[in-house]
């Protein structure tokens, strides 16, 4: 049995913080929580980024909400995606149960209900504001490797662009990239991109155009277009000062990972191009809760996962702090994994020999400890339990504390659809984004462009077919106007040799006479 008066040492004096701090539960040893030994995570370090891991059943959704209201609650707004659909539950307070109060009460932490500011968002046909973003703010080098283009694709990708700059042509939506596509082989645009930038190879732009119809095929057409979403709509504030906590209901997404994927790269990406350098906060400026984050890199190709391993590296200074929700912490990449300042880890299972492998992986991952047997707790822990450890104030890891998590101030349910209505009745920005915008753009401008060529070749054609028409008119006067000038030489010539033989003959007293025909 460890030693409990140095485990509690260890506990205040690893989790005293001077700044703003969220307390998210009670240490425990030996399976008991030890009451006002307060696992705490400081603000100041919150943009380091965090993970929240477990099996199903675990706790994990409940670790998410609670510090997602405690953000809120100080001042900070965030944004989650929603994919199970049992997050909406933040946005009115908890009812209190017997068990809630019994476990803050072994916590010693006093439990007060509270609800958090809320904004629902869609990308689907879910109730929300929607969120949407044109091609052109994708960019040509963000879609290619969503697209998981080869080298030479990725050129031609950009010399598109690049055309589509130059002359004003707006790219939107597919329809508008897949015109491109299709006008850069066409006769109609061929040779003026040829003499601008090079030939265009069709096949490469064939392979294009089936990637394009596989994002597609996911519902991609939904999210690419107008009107744009503003940033500046995530980072919002209640009129009593809580941050906004911005929920994307994402139900019907989990089997389309590519969408899920493109779409979560273009919003860190925006993110980081929109928000200003910050440096080191004493709190962050926002957060993103990325739930199931194994969709963003179950199908993500090397240089995406590259891509993606810069942006969380680079945000931070920003004052973005992102948070990775998912059952096993060997779904995201060591590359990921290894900036990620804060671990929540609840507790996993080990049926078959893959699972406590992953297991021994996961207990490497934390702090060493004299108190614990790390990969046994992590088959041990009950519901609501969870191993934690973050950086301190000083970027240090804290020790590693067996948690007994505190419970959601709000609702740990999904709200009714009378109630998310009511929400969304009340929201400032829907109105903004649910208006369907179909302006002029690629689509029109290129297809007009291809008409207009297809109506002078058409035109050539016709005046063509018309010179040869008159040509061969002019061919056929004259050889008429040849016949009969030979023909009537021919006649007279005829009498005149008539003539000369009537006179012929009749020198030799010969008589001759007309013959009439009738």
């Amino acid at each position: 049995m460890a030693d409990k008066t140095t485990f509690s040492e260890d506990i205040l004096s690893g989790y005293a913080m001077e700044g703003e701090s969220i307390v998210v539960g009670g240490a425990m040893l030996d399976g008991e929580c030890i009451s006002d030994h307060f696992i705490k995570i400081p603000l100041k370090t919150l943009n380091r980024h965090g993970l929240i891991a477990g099996a199903t059943g675990t706790g994990k959704t409940k670790s998410l909400q609670v510090i997602a209201e405690q953000l809120s609650n100080h001042g900070i707004p965030s944004m989650i995606m929603d994919i199970k659909g049992d997050l909406s539950g933040i946005a009115v307070p908890s009812s209190g149960h017997k068990k809630i109060d019994e476990r803050h009460e072994a916590i010693g932490l006093p439990f007060e209900p509270g609800a958090s500011p809320v904004e629902f968002l869609s990308l689907s046909n879910e109730k929300g504001a929607r969120l949407r973003a044109t091609v052109s703010e994708f960019g040509s080098i963000l879609l290619s490797k969503i697209l998981n283009l080869s080298e030479v694709q990725s050129g031609i990708l950009s010399v598109l662009f690049k055309y589509c700059d130059d002359n004003r042509i707006p790219l939107l939506d597919l329809k508008d990239l897949k015109k491109i596509l299709q006008f850069a082989t066409d006769d109609a645009g061929k040779e003026e991109l040829e003499q601008e930038y090079g030939k265009i190879s069709s096949r490469s732009t064939s392979t294009i155009l089936r990637k394009i119809v596989e994002l597609e095929s996911q519902g991609a057409e939904r999210f690419f277009g107008e009107v744009s979403f503003n940033i500046a709509d995530l980072v919002r504030y209640s009129d009593e000062g809580k941050g906004m906590v911005s929920i994307l209901r994402l139900t019907d997404i989990q089997g389309k990972p590519k969408l899920f994927s493109s779409f979560m790269l273009q919003l860190l990406a925006e993110i980081y191009s929109v928000m200003p350098e910050e440096g080191d906060l004493d709190k962050p400026k926002f957060a993103l809760f990325i739930d199931e984050a194994h969709l963003v890199f179950s199908e993500a190709s090397d240089a995406l996962l590259d891509h993606i391993e810069t942006i969380i590296k680079l945000i931070r200074s920003k004052g973005v702090g992102i948070f990775f929700i998912t059952q096993n912490p060997t779904d995201i990449p060591d590359s990921v994994l290894s900036q990620l300042g804060l671990k929540v880890q609840h507790a996993l299972r080990a049926f078959t020999a893959k699972d406590r492998k992953a297991i021994r992986t996961a207990a490497q991952n934390f702090p060493l400890t004299d108190y614990y047997k790390t990969d046994e707790l992590l088959t041990s822990m009950g519901i609501g339990e969870a191993l934690v450890t973050c950086l301190n104030e000083d970027g240090i890891p804290t020790p590693l504390a067996h948690t007994l998590m505190r419970a959601p101030q709000s609702r740990m349910d999904v709200l009714s659809s009378k109630e998310i209505d009511s929400i969304i009745a009340k929201s400032e920005i829907i109105e903004k984004y649910n208006k369907e915008v179909d302006r002029e753009s690629a689509f029109e401008i290129l297809n007009k462009k291809i008409q207009d060529y297809n109506e002078a070749v058409e035109e050539e054609e016709e005046e063509s077919a018309r010179q040869k028409e008159r040509s061969s008119s002019s061919s056929r006067s004259k050889k008429k106007d040849g016949f009969l000038q030979s023909k009537a030489a021919k006649n007279i010539g005829k009498e005149i040799g008539n003539v000369a033989i009537r006179g012929l003959l009749g020198v030799f007293g010969v008589k001759t006479r007309r013959r009439k025909f009738f």
